[in-house]
């Protein structure tokens, strides 16, 4: 059955994040299928504010007054990592389908005891919020090593890095989840499992912490994959820079801005193959909302997502590996998913 075009998925968000105020409240105002209906902070004044900014019909003093909201039926949670699994329960519990930033949970055991949530309300949609992936990019790239156009898949490298020394942000904070591996190497991870089509079968990972904040402030690791690797390096006291390389037998594919891209501008993916060297131009596109789109068409059609709950919780594994290989200086083998 079609869509109702008329028709929109009715958003709450948790707390004024900044990643909830500058992208994802404006990209579901924009988008064919959403619209936020009410806003909530530990501080009811920024609530307000925000609200009113946003132009949100309803400020809740507390998360807790959000998810009783009957005009809410989905949930975005922006929230430190290690109140992920906590908030996204809660939403589950009541009755509201769950769309939470990366990554999902502070370790997969954590992010387990969201699968067995999930179980008890298996008429809810719950999706982790790699929003990269709805990217008319990334759709193309996905598509071109599929069609074999690159050949046999053999190489992904990745560089994601800033920089950021602020004691006070959470990305800084080891309790609360913060790191390069945990903020933007999750990215990598998925992207190389997303298009390898599996999980890797080893990791070996290198991390150099700050003496202060003891987060991980430069990641390499590589993952092995049988029929190919994928090499991911994140640093969060970098210089600012994003890359993706795709390598095959008889291409690659090279994404210069592959994860932040603008919402207004045209982005370029470069591909080498056997018959030459192609610009493909992709129009713009605000990835966040095309997020959220997606996510109500799956929340009404019951489709499935590109992020399903199984997903987070293998991108966990493979994080969990990376520390588990750093600090024992060897390979390790992320734990199976069924």
């Amino acid at each position: 059955m079609p869509v109702n075009p008329m028709k929109k998925l009715r958003w709450g968000i948790l707390s004024t994040a900044r990643i909830a105020t500058q992208k994802v409240i404006p990209a579901i105002q924009s988008s064919r299928f959403g619209e936020v209906t009410a806003i909530a902070s530990r501080d009811p004044g920024n609530a307000s504010r925000i609200a009113d900014q946003c132009g949100i019909p309803a400020c809740c003093a507390s998360y807790e007054a959000l998810l009783q909201d009957d005009q809410v039926e989905a949930v975005y949670i922006p929230l430190p990592n290690h109140l992920h699994i906590r908030w996204a329960i809660r939403a589950l519990s009541a009755g509201k389908h769950v769309l939470c930033e990366k990554p999902l949970a502070m370790s997969a055991n954590d992010a387990e005891r969201l699968v067995s949530a999930s179980a008890k309300n298996p008429t809810l949609k719950i999706a982790e919020a790699f929003m990269y992936r709805h990217h008319p990019q990334w759709t193309l790239t996905r598509s071109l090593v599929r069609q074999g156009q690159i050949g046999a898949l053999q190489n992904i490298h990745v560089y994601f890095a800033y920089h950021n020394v602020d004691p006070t942000n959470i990305r800084n904070q080891l309790a609360l989840g913060g790191g390069a591996l945990m903020d933007i190497g999750c990215y990598g991870i998925s992207v190389a499992r997303w298009l390898f089509g599996r999980d890797p079968i080893r990791v070996n990972a290198q991390m150099k912490r700050d003496p202060k904040f003891r987060t991980d402030v430069l990641t390499t690791f590589q993952m092995d994959f049988t029929s190919g690797t994928a090499t991911v390096t994140c640093g969060t006291q970098s210089h600012r820079h994003q890359l993706v390389t795709v390598l095959g037998s008889k291409g690659r594919i090279t994404l210069p801005l592959p994860f932040n891209a603008p919402p207004d501008q045209n982005m370029q993916a470069e591909h080498e193959h056997d018959l030459g060297h192609t610009i493909h131009t992709l129009n713009a596109a605000d990835q966040y909302a095309l997020q959220c789109d997606h996510f109500a068409q799956a929340v009404w059609e019951d489709k499935p997502l590109l992020t399903p709950l199984g997903d987070a919780v293998r991108n966990m594994r493979v994080i969990d590996a990376c520390v588990a290989s750093a600090s024992s200086g060897r390979w390790v083998e992320p734990r199976s998913y069924t």
